[in-house]
């Protein structure tokens, strides 16, 4: 399976603009985008369309079942977890091409075996703010990989 220097997780994603703004992105930066696990909302969806523009044809796009599926795909993968839950940084992450960056559903993150992972990672916030939009997150770190890396 041919690999993108990035690759852009969405586990169980919710809201279909958050989606649509991250396959821009991805479109935009040569990432691969892997929806993970249920949707919470139709490719199909006119919301979901318009947050894409134009640039849904421009889109490495993976709908896979399960993240254990990923993982087969991938063994020698490297992945990191998104998260509230952790104090160690994303920028403390040293990316490599064809890094695996896993966010997770707007409303409850990831679930807690992937917080615990050694490979979690959180954006830092100001102090009692619950968290930042989904398609900022990925921005973020998606644009920390390429000052790294390069596109």
């Amino acid at each position: 399976m041919n690999q993108s220097k990035l690759n852009i997780v969405l586990y169980e994603p919710e809201i279909p603009q958050n989606t649509g703004n991250i396959a821009r992105l991805c479109a935009c930066c040569g990432a691969s985008l892997y929806l993970v696990g249920k949707l919470g909302f139709s490719l199909s969806s006119k919301y979901t369309k318009r947050a894409g523009l134009d640039y849904w044809d421009s889109v490495d796009l993976h709908k896979i079942d399960s993240m254990e599926e990923l993982y087969k795909m991938f063994p020698d993968g490297t992945f990191y977890y998104l998260t509230t839950k952790t104090d160690k940084l994303y920028t403390d992450i040293k990316f490599k091409d064809g890094d695996f960056i896993v966010f997770g559903p707007e409303t409850r993150g990831l679930p807690e075996k992937y917080v615990k992972d050694d490979n979690a990672r959180t954006i830092p916030m100001k102090e009692g703010q619950r968290s930042l939009n989904l398609s900022n997150s990925v921005a973020i770190v998606a644009y920390e990989a390429i000052r790294q890396n390069g596109i």
